[in-house]
C-alpha cells in the first residue's frame, strides 16, 4: 500500500521475528509506549483484575486495588452517578464505551484518560467490565507523532521506504513512485531487484542485507536508476557532433542517493529497513560535466606543453598520439597529408577524390591487434574517398561515430583485413578530427576507443578538436622548419665542393656533418682550390648563424674567397678584402685560410677568429699551431697576418670548425687536447682520420654544424721543374708572405 492508503497508525510489517522457529516475545511495542492499563470488574463494579500497567496510570498497586469497588476509589464523587450509569449499561449488553473521562489518582491529583470499556463473560454466565486506559496525553503525543510521520511521509520529497525482514516493500511514498517510476503496486511485496530495474540492484540488495543484520547505516550511496528513454542513436559516420544526438545515452541515466537505516522498536526489536532515496541526476550530471571540463583544462594544459616542444615534425605528432592515450582513447593515429610533407603551401584534398596520407605517429594505451590494422609509419598510403579520414580532411569537420558497426569498419580500416583486427581489437567507437592551421588542412587525429566503454560524444568532440587545433600549429611550424633546414641543407652542400679537386703534391679528405634534426643547418664551409702556379689554397669558415640566410651567405664568401685565391695574393690580404665582403653583407664570419707551396714545403697562413689548425709532422706529435687569432670577417678595421709554418712531405693539416671541438659541458682546452690526442695514434688513411675525429668527438645531437678538412702532403716527383716558385703574393713581392 502507498502512504494514501495508510491509517493514523503504525506502518504494517511483515515476516517472522529474528529469533529463529520462535514468534517475537520482546518487549517494546507500540503497547508499551501507550502504556495501556488494564481493569477488569465483576458486576458489583469491584476490581478483581489490577495489571502492572494500571499502578503506573493510576498510582495505586493492586494490594491497593483489588476487591474495592471502582467508582470510589478512582472517580470523584461529582461524577460517580455519571460512571455508575455507563458502567451499567456496559453490564447490561449495551455494548462498548469509549472516551475521555476524569481519573483521580493516588496522589489527588485528577487527570483525564482514555476509556475502551467492554462486557466480559466467563463460562459460568458471570459478567465483568473489561476496562482499557491510559494516560491522554500520551495518546495525544503517540496520535500527533503518527499524523506527522504519515504527512512527513506522504509528502516529503524524499523517495521513502519500508521494507520488512524478508527485505520485500511494504511501503513507498509518492515521492517515491515518481523517481522510480513505478506506482506503489509494482513495489509492495517484492524485493529491490524484482521491483526496480536498476544496474546496481544486486549491490543495493547487498546493502540492505548487511544494513538488516549489522544495524550500520550506508548514508548517501549512489545508485544508477532505471535508464530512461533514450533520444535516438546518432547516425553512423555522422559527421554532425553539433546535435544532441551523441550525448543521448548518457542523457538517459538516471542516478539516486540512497540512504538505509534499521528499524527497530524501543525495545530494540528489529522490525524492517527504511530507505530515503533522492534523485540526484542533475547534480551527478553536473559534477560529471564539471569533472569532464576540469579534465579537458588538464588536458589542454598538458598539450601545451608536451605537443611542440621542439621543431622535430615526426616527435610532435608522436607527442600528440601520447597525449590521448590511453586517458582519452585507446588508439591514436596521427596522419598527414602526403603533400604537406613535399611542399610549403599544401594544396589540399581533391573536394571528391582520394587523398595520400602518412602516418606520422600512432599509439595504443595496450598491447592490441589494432595496432597492425593501422597504416605503417612513414610510409604514405593512397585512403579512397569513401573513409572516415579522407571525408574529415576533405571537409575539414570531425566525424563521430559514436557507435561503430561492421559497416562502419569497412569506411574506418584501409581493407578488410585491416577491418577484421579492428573487430578483434573490439574497437566500438571511432572520431577523426581535422589538423588544421592558418586556414589550411594538415591532416587527422584518428581516434578509437575499444575497452574503454564510454563512446565518443559532443564533449569529447570538443575536447579532440581543440587538442587538434593547438597540435595542428605546432606541426604546422615543424613542417615549415623541415622545410626550411631541407632548403637550407641542399643550399649548402650545393654550395660545397662536390668531389676531390686535382691537388699539386697534397692528398685531401674533407667532411660536411649539418646540426642535429633539431635544429637549423648553420653556414660552415671548406674548399681546396687548386692554383695556376701548382700551390694549393686551403680554406675553412664558419659564417654566425644559421638557415637558409647563413648559408647564403656562406655561398656569397666562399665565391669571393675563390676569387680571390685565383690572384695568386698573400692569406693576410685575401682575409683582409674577405672582411669588407663580410661587413658589407651585415654578417661576420671566422675564416682560416692557408696557401700550401710544394716548392718551399711550407705552409703560409692567416687567421680571421677561428679556431687554430693542428699541424701533424710525419716524424713528430701532433701540435695545434700558435697562430695570430685576429678579428671575425665582418669587425672591419683589424688587420691580420701571415705566419709561415713548415709542411713536408708526409705532413698533415687539420682544419675544422668550432663545431668539432666545442660543446656546453666541456672546456674547449679540454676538447682540444682530445682532437691532438686522437691523431697522435697509428698512421691511418685521411678517410680514416676523417671519421675517427667525427666518431670520437661529435655527439649525434650536436647542435652545430662541422666542416673538416685534412690535408697530407705527398712527396714531389724526382725532377727540378716543378722546384721553383715564381708567384708573387699580394705585395708584388716574389716568394715573400
Amino acid at each position: 500500500m502507498s502512504t494514501a492508503d495508510l491509517p493514523a497508525g503504525p506502518a504494517p510489517v511483515s515476516g517472522p521475528a529474528p529469533v529463529s522457529g520462535a514468534f517475537a516475545m520482546e518487549a517494546g511495542g507500540l503497547l508499551d509506549v501507550l502504556g495501556v492499563a488494564a481493569v477488569v470488574l465483576d458486576a458489583r463494579g469491584r476490581i478483581v483484575l489490577w495489571s502492572p500497567q494500571a499502578e503506573t496510570v493510576f498510582g495505586y498497586s493492586a494490594a491497593e486495588a483489588l476487591g474495592r469497588p471502582a467508582v470510589t476509589l478512582l472517580v470523584a464523587e461529582a461524577h460517580r452517578d455519571e460512571v455508575l450509569a455507563l458502567f451499567a449499561r456496559v453490564m447490561a449488553g449495551g455494548g462498548p464505551w469509549a472516551g475521555v473521562f476524569p481519573i483521580r489518582r493516588r496522589d489527588g491529583r485528577t487527570v483525564p484518560v482514555e476509556f475502551r470499556n467492554t462486557r466480559l463473560e466467563d463460562d459460568q454466565g458471570q459478567a465483568y467490565a473489561l476496562g482499557l486506559a491510559t494516560d491522554r496525553a500520551t495518546v495525544r503525543r503517540v496520535e500527533q507523532d503518527l499524523a506527522l510521520s504519515s504527512r512527513l511521509v506522504a509528502h516529503s520529497p524524499i523517495g521513502l521506504a519500508v521494507l520488512d525482514l524478508d527485505l520485500r516493500f511494504v511501503l513507498v511514498n509518492p515521492a517515491l513512485e515518481r523517481i522510480t517510476g513505478l506506482p506503489a503496486t509494482g513495489h509492495l511485496g517484492r524485493g529491490f531487484g524484482q521491483a526496480v530495474p536498476s544496474p546496481d540492484a544486486p549491490a543495493v540488495e547487498r546493502a540492505l542485507r548487511e544494513v538488516l543484520e549489522t544495524g550500520v547505516p550506508v548514508l548517501s550511496r549512489r545508485v544508477r536508476g532505471p535508464v530512461r528513454e533514450a533520444g535516438r542513436d546518432a547516425p553512423q559516420g555522422t559527421d554532425r557532433p553539433d546535435t544532441d544526438e551523441a550525448a543521448a545515452e548518457s542523457e538517459s541515466e538516471s542516478v539516486w542517493s540512497v540512504s538505509l537505516y534499521r528499524l527497530e522498536t524501543t525495545g530494540r526489536r528489529v522490525v524492517g529497513v527504511a530507505a530515503a532515496v533522492v534523485d540526484v541526476t542533475e547534480q551527478h550530471r553536473a559534477e560529471r560535466a564539471a569533472a569532464r571540463a576540469r579534465n579537458r583544462l588538464a588536458v589542454i594544459a598538458s598539450a601545451s606543453e608536451r605537443v611542440g616542444t621542439t621543431l622535430d615534425l615526426d616527435l610532435t605528432a608522436h607527442e600528440l598520439a601520447e597525449l590521448v592515450v590511453p586517458e582519452f582513447a585507446d588508439i591514436a593515429a596521427v596522419d598527414v597529408l602526403e603533400d604537406v610533407l613535399t611542399g610549403p603551401r599544401p594544396g589540399g584534398t581533391d573536394a571528391s577524390g582520394p587523398a595520400v596520407f602518412r602516418a606520422l605517429a600512432v599509439e595504443t594505451a595496450y598491447p592490441t591487434v589494432a595496432r597492425d590494422a593501422a597504416d605503417p609509419v612513414g610510409d604514405p598510403a593512397r585512403y579512397g574517398a569513401e573513409r572516415l579520414v579522407t571525408r574529415c580532411a576533405r571537409t575539414g569537420r570531425p566525424v563521430l561515430v559514436a557507435h561503430v558497426t561492421d559497416a562502419d569498419l569497412a569506411h574506418i580500416a584501409r581493407d578488410a583485413t585491416a577491418a577484421g583486427l579492428l573487430r578483434e581489437a573490439g574497437v566500438h567507437s571511432y572520431l577523426a578530427v581535422p589538423l588544421r592551421a592558418r586556414g589550411v588542412v594538415l591532416g587527422v587525429l584518428d581516434l578509437k576507443r575499444a575497452r574503454n566503454a564510454v563512446p565518443f560524444d559532443r564533449d569529447d568532440v570538443l575536447l579532440a578538436v581543440e587538442l587538434a587545433a593547438r597540435a595542428a600549429v605546432a606541426i604546422d611550424n615543424a613542417r615549415w622548419y623541415r622545410h626550411q633546414q631541407r632548403t637550407a641543407l641542399a643550399l649548402q652542400r650545393h654550395l660545397l665542393p662536390h668531389g676531390p679537386a686535382r691537388l699539386n703534391g697534397l692528398d685531401a679528405a674533407y667532411r660536411y656533418q649539418p646540426a642535429s634534426a633539431a635544429v637549423e643547418v648553420g653556414g660552415d664551409w671548406f674548399d681546396a682550390i687548386p692554383l695556376a702556379d701548382g700551390k694549393t689554397a686551403l680554406v675553412v669558415g664558419d659564417v654566425m648563424g644559421s638557415g637558409i640566410n647563413a648559408a647564403a651567405t656562406m655561398g656569397q664568401v666562399r665565391t669571393a674567397a675563390r676569387t680571390l685565391a685565383g690572384l695568386g695574393l698573400a692569406p693576410s690580404v685575401v682575409l683582409t678584402e674577405l672582411d669588407r665582403t663580410v661587413a658589407g653583407l651585415d654578417e661576420m664570419a671566422t675564416c682560416l685560410y692557408a696557401v700550401y707551396d710544394p716548392g718551399s714545403a711550407s705552409c703560409r697562413i692567416a687567421n680571421a677568429g677561428h679556431p687554430p689548425p693542428v699541424h701533424v709532422p710525419a716524424d713528430g706529435l701532433p701540435r695545434l699551431l700558435d697562430l695570430s687569432t685576429g678579428a671575425p670577417l665582418g669587425v672591419g678595421g683589424v688587420p691580420f697576418e701571415t705566419e709561415e709554418v713548415p709542411f713536408r712531405p708526409g705532413d698533415s693539416l687539420v682544419l675544422y670548425t668550432d663545431g668539432l671541438v666545442e660543446t656546453r659541458d666541456q672546456d674547449i682546452d679540454v676538447r682540444l687536447a682530445a682532437l691532438t690526442a686522437l691523431l697522435d695514434g697509428p698512421p691511418r688513411s685521411l678517410e680514416e682520420t676523417c671519421d675517427l675525429l667525427l666518431d670520437a668527438l661529435r655527439a649525434p645531437d650536436a647542435p652545430d654544424d662541422v666542416a673538416l678538412l685534412i690535408a697530407r702532403a705527398r712527396p714531389l716527383p724526382a725532377s727540378g721543374d716543378g722546384d721553383k716558385d715564381n708567384t708573387k703574393d699580394g705585395d708584388g713581392k716574389e716568394g715573400a708572405a
